[in-house]
């Protein structure tokens, strides 16, 4: 084992402290674990008979396309109702679960499609600004996005998709991508169970180590 330097504690300028000198303690284990920190979103989708159809999806990222635009990335695995919308009609609305709006995920995640309408407690609809989709009003952070490639690994599909407009909640203010605060999101991370952020970190260059 080579140690390339020690980290003394010290504060970011963002005031976090950072300690040093502590080397994690690991073991190997099989691969048979899928753990990754994952954001969660209900994706909103058109059923064939008009009707709205909302599911909670967590293999959620996103990558650059040709130019300075993005792309989100999500994947979904079976033969799940959201996964057939998305197929069929090529746009969706993914809308971002905050940690008020945990219920309403577990609710739409222990609904099946297949089971009938989704109205056991309520929520309010409404329709996206550019693209026909449907959304959850109670959302701080939705994209409206339409599938321009899609990749097969076994059951799962991946959609690449163009993100045609976000809708932000009022009370954040960010200039770009690396200026989102997420403490106003307060965003709801799975991982096999449901988690929620704590504070704010600090920015690119906070981090510097002084040698």
């Amino acid at each position: 084992m080579r140690i390339r330097g020690f980290l003394k504690s010290r504060y970011s300028d963002s005031g976090y402290e950072i300690k040093g000198g502590n080397m994690a303690k690991r073991r190997s284990v099989d691969p048979i674990y899928s753990m990754c920190v994952q954001p969660s979103f209900i994706i909103g989708t058109n059923n064939e008979d008009g009707s709205d159809n909302f599911a909670p999806i967590t293999w959620a990222s996103a990558t650059h396309e040709e130019g300075d635009g993005y792309l989100f990335v999500i994947s979904m695995a079976g033969t799940k109702m959201t996964k057939k919308n998305v197929i069929r009609t090529g746009i969706f609305s993914a809308n971002l679960v905050s940690t008020d709006m945990l219920p309403l995920m577990d609710y739409f995640g222990s609904k099946h499609a297949k089971d009938g309408a989704k109205d056991d407690i309520s929520y309010e609809v409404v329709r996206g600004d550019v693209l026909d989709v449907p959304i959850l009003n109670e959302s701080r952070w939705v994209y409206e996005c339409e599938v321009v490639k899609t990749v097969e690994t076994g059951d799962s599909t991946t959609f690449f998709c163009r993100i045609r407009n976000i809708q932000m909640d009022e009370n954040l203010v960010c200039e770009d991508t690396f200026d989102v605060d997420l403490t106003v999101l307060d965003p709801v991370i799975y991982s096999g169970r449901y988690h929620s952020l704590g504070k704010m970190l600090g920015k690119i260059g906070d981090f510097k180590i002084d040698r």
